[in-house]
């Protein structure tokens, strides 16, 4: 904006100053009105001062912002995004040494391990309470206080001696972890339309595996190579201090380089700020902002309130206005304004909406067969990716006889089978993209010109490839929902085939590779199926994705919670071969989900309430 100056020349309103003061919402699309200066709203003066206005840029709007300033919170999200999963991972392979040093020694290192279960209570249950706080404060100190949290637990899981305590320090290293997964989807959205989604989030699916390959491969290694408590007293807690440090630089980064990127806490910001400057205007004796012309003022007034009428009287102030703003010759006008936004107005009381974000999770969970049949599919996924902390271990030292530390480098299958996922999934939204993919109707309405052009063009003879495009455009169109599942049908499928490849070459006579391969097969489709599910409630869902996303994250952490602790019986007492069966089987049939949306993903739609009135809305 503009700075102005008192030898600025407006027609001015005289009665400016006799005006009442009108309540607009602010959008980011707003055009703000100039502020009136000359003779007749201040006198000139040697001591009369403008208050110069607010500088607006802190308040733009996220989705504007240059690349590399998304590129920084976007890195930052990631790299927060894999240290909490490298924390999940990292609890597994020293249990033993943490089972010897509490006091009493639990009987059996099964306890210990429900200090995973505990993190993933936390983790789960966390963003319900916390989600509502970032809507209504921003995501900046939500991910400030929770990442103190993480940092100053992590270090007290170093120093707790008794069992009660390290299960208690890792519920609450779950409470202050869950921040920088589930909300860092909510920063995705916050900077990114629909379009653009797809390669950010492929990147932070790519990033929560990563991590939970890497984090029990190091700890292995450390356990191993530190776990003589004779020789090395205490070194082995370096696979707390290691995080505890990385962890706290994160932090230290996130304090200096992440910016808030929820756009109602911006505008609410915004308007503040202006209003503040608009004050300070008239305390100087500057009355009145200058609406350049009626047209922009009706636009304007379609969202204006009074802040001296009821509720009721607002609206019909509203029409008044309109009525007799049709009636004026179209020119430049005065009046009083003050800003506010939408959000705030129509936002309940903290308590109101926290007891909405944890219950409005469990309804759609259980009243829509999307959400439910989802979160069974996803929940799996990651209860078999939270299995390899104990699978992989067992496996490889019983049939393999490696070492602790030879076994953590089988989770390398992991860290690659991420990469190699999230590689996949930008290439495949790429390919969905495709020109020839992309239904010529849409891209005839979007422009019109591109119509004109293309009437008077001949129409090249189809081949082949094009009758192809031409089975895709009308039976897969790019264009549905359900478009983000159709990689998904078939990459999900990697998941029982990862599963059975494990559980039958895992033998003493058949090559450690093939096992290996199994879990990286594994990995491709948990990633693709986590993707999937996140995308596909986004589009579907709209503002109830947030809810929808919720119950999906809290089946996926309880379930993956409940498996680390009877994986090593289910092994033991089924076999390598069996627990395959059993785990693949499973897969398997839930497998079938994305088909099913496929098939007959507009008739599910359509029958659901919740969809049903986006549609009416949109």
């Amino acid at each position: 904006m503009a700075s102005p100056g008192p030898s600025t020349t407006t027609a001015v309103d005289t009665h400016a100053k006799e005006l009442n003061i009108t309540t607009l919402y602010l959008t980011f699309e707003t055009a703000l009105p100039s502020p009136l200066f000359n003779q007749n709203t201040h006198p000139a003066t040697p001591t009369s001062r403008v208050p110069q206005p607010p500088d607006l840029t802190p308040y733009a709007d996220p989705r504007t912002w240059a690349p590399h300033r998304k590129n920084v919170l976007l890195f930052l999200s990631c790299v927060a995004t894999f240290l909490t999963a490298y924390t999940s991972g990292s609890y597994s392979p020293p249990a033993e040494l943490i089972q010897a040093s509490l006091s009493p020694v639990p009987s059996s290192v099964e306890p210990v391990l429900a200090g995973i279960t505990t993190f993933c209570v936390g983790f789960g249950f966390a963003p319900m309470m916390l989600a509502p706080l970032s809507e209504m404060n921003g995501r900046y100190p939500v991910f400030v206080c929770a990442g103190i949290v993480y940092v100053v637990f992590q270090g007290v899981c170093g120093v707790v001696t008794s069992l009660a305590g390290m299960l208690v320090a890792r519920f609450l290293v779950g409470v202050g972890a869950s921040v920088f997964s589930t909300m860092v989807g909510g920063v995705i959205a916050d900077m990114y339309a629909n379009e653009e989604r797809n390669t950010p989030m492929a990147l932070f699916s790519g990033s929560v595996l990563a991590g939970t390959g890497l984090g029990p491969m190091v700890c292995a290694i450390m356990a191993e190579r530190w776990g003589d408590v004779e020789r090395y007293p205490n070194m082995w807690k370096w696979t707390w201090w290691h995080q505890v440090i990385m962890s706290g630089v994160l932090m230290v980064a996130f304090v200096v380089f992440f910016k808030e990127s929820r756009g109602s806490v911006l505008l609410s910001r915004k308007a503040k700020a202006l209003n503040r400057w608009y004050e300070e205007l008239e305390n100087e004796g500057y009355y009145g902002l200058c609406f350049e012309d009626e047209q922009g003022q009706e636009k304007a007034s379609e969202n204006m309130t009074s802040s001296e009428d009821s509720t009721d009287d607002r609206y019909d102030e509203k029409r008044s206005f309109s009525a007799s703003a049709s009636r004026h010759e179209r020119g430049p006008s005065t009046k009083r304004v003050r800003w506010v936004v939408k959000e705030d107005e129509e936002r309940a009381s903290i308590g109101k909406m926290i007891a909405i974000s944890s219950s409005r999770p469990f309804y759609l969970l259980f009243t829509e067969p999307v959400i439910f049949f989802f979160s069974a599919w996803v929940a799996f996924a990651w209860g078999v990716l939270y299995l390899t902390f104990g699978s992989i271990p067992y496996v490889f030292q019983h049939v393999y006889g490696w070492s602790l530390e030879q076994s953590g480098h089988a989770f390398t299958a992991i860290i690659l089978g991420a990469i190699v996922g999230t590689t996949m999934s930008i290439y495949q939204q790429r390919l969905l993209s495709h020109p020839k993919w992309v239904d010529p109707r849409e891209v005839l309405t979007s422009t019109s010109t591109t119509t004109s052009s293309l009437s008077d063009e001949t129409p090249a003879p189809a081949n082949g490839t094009d009758k192809i495009w031409s089975i895709l455009r009308t039976y897969f169109p790019s264009s549905s929902p359900e478009s983000r599942l159709y990689f998904s049908c078939l990459t999900s499928t990697l998941l029982p085939i990862g599963l059975y490849l494990f559980g039958f070459t895992a033998k003493p006579e058949i090559h450690w590779i093939f096992p290996a391969i199994g879990i990286f097969l594994c990995t491709v489709g948990i990633l693709s199926i986590y993707l999937a599910v996140f995308n596909y409630f986004a589009d579907v869902y709209h503002k109830y994705a947030s809810s929808a996303l919720a119950a999906q994250s809290l089946c996926r952490n309880l379930v993956g919670g409940a498996f680390p602790l009877v994986t090593r019986l289910m092994y033991r007492n089924l076999g390598e071969a069996k627990a395959g069966v059993v785990l693949g089987s499973i897969a398997v049939v839930l497998s079938v989900v994305p088909w099913v949306l496929v098939w007959k993903g507009e008739e599910i739609r359509g029958r659901s309430v919740f969809a049903l009135s986006l549609d009416k809305t949109a």
